[in-house]
């Protein structure tokens, strides 16, 4: 591996026999810290975020789950 930095970007080298999907996930998670690097939200702002993304999700999509349910598993 070989890393070069010059003023405008960073250039990371690395043999072509590096697994494909370890690369995507070293990416991804360079993708994610470089749009994370100026938020100035907190942990606990992000978490209520997900959740209520999880919330509404779920509100929307429960039914086209739950009718391949036993109803002593929902029906709570």
């Amino acid at each position: 591996m070989i890393i070069e930095r010059n003023n405008k970007e960073v250039i990371i080298r690395l043999p072509a026999s590096v697994n494909t999907d370890d690369l995507q996930d070293f990416i991804d998670y360079a993708r994610y810290k470089e749009l994370t690097s100026k938020s100035k939200a907190t942990q606990k702002e992000i978490d209520d975020l997900a959740n209520q993304i999880n919330k509404d999700w779920w509100a929307e999509n429960r039914s086209r789950f739950i009718k391949f349910l036993p109803t002593k598993f929902y029906n709570i």
